[in-house]
């Protein structure tokens, strides 16, 4: 059996030992000494001129007078004599003198707070660190601010996240309940990305910013545009909806091209366009009108237009466009008119575009 305990060398009372209150005493004064550490200086190279009993400090560089070559290890004050106790790493003690708490790496001390304090493999800040999050952190609340030039800084505060290669991923990662919701950075490229996710498998980019020229793009921006590949034949005053049954772009394939509608994807603000080219039947005296239902009853306002002068066959074109508040499952269609006298809405010079702008 060893004399003294591993970690805080106590001594151990031995078998048929006499006076093993000697040793118990002893194993207690060390206990004493070295549980909840607290020194009053970690930095001065001499003894004070009149110690108290009880004082500890950790002995400074250089050390001198009854201190001398004691550099780094605890000392203590008691029955009059300087004591002397080595240090492990990973023990820690709080410095008075300077309100600093300090740590024994396995050859110095050194601050909890300080430069000195580097390449630490993990930390978690209220919480075991992650596998893959070597700094983890389980709070409310966190604010990053410079440091002011009062203080001693720039005043500035800058984040820097850095990536390897232009196939890797640098950015924000937000999380429900640790399941991906969205990603924001520079992931897979060097374009900005912003992209969501319902279910933290399938990813649609909102907004990418090319990297190169800094052009914005809205890859699932509610969009369309469709013409008509045939002549619509309209009877003389009646309103018929014009076939848009050949999109040209149709992000979200919000315009159903089997009801000739716009269907809106969500809620918001959509602006509507709309050309019609005029082709005689019978006449070319007939008049041309257009107009926008909204879910096959309203009229858009400022969609109702008419073209009353002169028409020329495959020349003539009535254009318009305006803007909608919907709903999301709102539809849109284009309708047509010919006053006085049937005819019909050329084919590939009949179209009908719109896209989302709020």
């Amino acid at each position: 059996m060893a004399d003294t305990s591993s970690c805080l060398s106590l001594p151990f009372i031995q078998p048929n030992q006499a006076q093993k209150h000697v040793t118990h005493n002893e194993a207690l004064r060390i206990l004493d000494v070295l549980t909840q550490l607290a020194v009053l200086t970690d930095d001065q190279p001499a003894p004070p001129a009149t110690p108290a009993e009880g004082d500890r400090h950790i002995v400074g560089d250089a050390a001198t007078g009854a201190w001398d070559g004691q550099d780094g290890r605890l000392a203590l004050f008691e029955n009059g004599l300087w004591q002397y106790f080595d240090a492990k790493p990973g023990w820690r003690a709080y410095v008075t003198g300077r309100e600093a708490l300090v740590v024994y790496d396995g050859s110095e001390w050194i601050d909890l707070d300080s430069d000195e304090l580097q390449e630490i493999a993990a930390f978690g800040l209220g919480m075991t660190s992650l596998p893959t999050a070597p700094f983890s952190a389980k709070i409310n609340g966190a604010v990053w601010t410079a440091l002011y030039q009062a203080d001693g800084g720039t005043g500035d505060m800058i984040s820097t996240l850095n990536k390897e290669t232009s196939a890797d991923d640098a950015g924000f990662v937000f999380q429900q309940d640790f399941g991906t919701r969205a990603l924001f950075g520079l992931f897979g490229s060097d374009d900005i990305r912003l992209a969501t996710s319902a279910n933290g498998t399938d990813f649609r980019d909102g907004l990418i910013v090319d990297a190169a020229t800094g052009v914005v793009e809205q890859p699932n921006l509610p969009r369309f545009k469709g013409v008509t590949n045939f002549d619509n034949y309209s009877a003389a005053d009646v309103w018929t909806t014009i076939a848009i049954n050949d999109a040209e772009f149709n992000d979200q394939s919000a315009l159903d091209a089997g009801t000739n509608q716009f269907i809106a994807p969500v809620a918001g603000s959509y602006v509507f366009g709309a050309a019609l080219t005029f082709k005689e039947n019978t006449s070319d005296q007939a008049r041309m009108g257009a107009r926008l239902l909204r879910n096959g009853v309203d009229i858009i306002a400022g969609s109702l237009h008419e073209n009353t002068g002169p028409h020329v066959t495959e020349q003539t074109t009535l254009t318009f466009q305006t803007m909608a508040q919907l709903g999301a499952g709102d539809t849109v269609e284009l309708q047509g008119r010919l006053r006085g006298f049937d005819g019909y809405f050329m084919a590939d010079q009949t179209s009908f575009w719109g896209f989302k702008v709020g």
